[in-house]
């Protein structure tokens, strides 16, 4: 992918925290450290149940010295996004923090190919930030190969044509982002039940384990010290026709994983650690399935 594309993404929230509490009160509640954040520096994390289980993923940004915006799934008819602004709201109590939906002053868009950190005068460091057209421009905090992230001012895509990036799609957007073997929110991740560790967010940054406390730290600290990562979330790619989601990966008669999106002949798949190897026999319905590991990932060794 040599040349640079960007891609509207609609299905994206923002909602700005803004107040003297702003940090602290995100601190409580996410699984990276919202400390961290700078205008240099945007993160990934979670919003978890108390007993460590997925909610929300998002990106944290920080607009000026007084807010930061955090950037997440918008959901059919914004329930997604509706969902986390109510639950900020009800764990907010007290603290000296405004929340506000501004998701029609921004547009998301995705930045990627070979050329876009380039493009956009970026390092190839996650995460790293810095203003663009009125907006903020980040490496993508999970991986740099990702790409970059930009929150623009609604009405000013042309911004993306002036740095030299040629309109692409959601779709082409998300086959990349599969076969990279990074999630997107409750597409990847079962609601209430999806674990971070099996989906990468120890090595995609978006967890900090000497942060202290926060909303569903124990479990999450005991999957990793206690090495209870069983399954991961991998990608994919399929040969014949494409299995639906949830459709269980065989090998033989042995369940193997089971799929978690699909886009093109691509997608992600929760699999079994003890199935790691045994892809050569492995079929969903109709179709054979590969299993990839990417570079990132860190597998036990005897699964590896």
């Amino acid at each position: 992918m040599s040349e640079t594309l960007y891609a509207p993404l609609p299905d994206r929230a923002v909602i700005r925290v803004s107040g003297p509490d702003r940090i602290s009160f995100l601190q409580g509640l996410v699984s990276n450290n919202i400390e961290k954040i700078t205008a240099d520096h945007s993160g990934y994390g979670a919003l978890l149940t108390p007993q460590g289980k997925f909610l929300f993923d998002f990106f944290v940004y920080q607009q000026d010295e007084d807010s930061l915006l955090i950037e997440c799934e918008r959901g059919e008819d914004g329930a997604r996004a509706a969902e986390l602004f109510k639950k900020l709201r009800m764990y907010k109590l007290r603290a000296k923090a405004e929340l506000s939906d501004v998701t029609e002053s921004y547009d998301v868009v995705a930045v990627f190919g070979d050329g876009a950190l380039s493009a956009l005068d970026l390092p190839d460091t996650p995460g790293a930030t810095a203003p663009f057209a009125d907006g903020i421009k980040a490496v993508d905090p999970r991986l740099s190969a990702m790409g970059a992230r930009v929150l623009l001012p609604k009405n000013e895509l042309a911004q993306m044509a002036a740095i030299g990036a040629t309109e692409s799609d959601e779709n082409t957007y998300h086959q990349h982002r599969v076969l990279l073997g990074l999630p997107n929110g409750s597409e990847e991740m079962e609601i209430d039940r999806a674990i971070l560790l099996e989906n990468g967010f120890e090595e995609l940054g978006g967890v900090d384990f000497k942060k202290g406390c926060y909303m569903g730290q124990e479990l999450t600290a005991r999957t990793k010290y206690r090495g209870l990562v069983r399954k991961r979330l991998l990608p994919i790619t399929i040969t014949g026709p494409a299995p639906e989601i949830g459709t269980l990966i065989m090998n033989g008669d042995k369940e193997a994983g089971t799929i978690r999106s699909i886009h093109g002949n691509a997608g992600l798949a929760l699999i079994r650690l003890e199935r790691i190897g045994d892809d050569a026999d492995l079929t969903a319905g109709d179709a054979k399935v590969l299993v990839h590991i990417p570079d990132w990932v860190n597998l036990p060794e005897t699964a590896a």
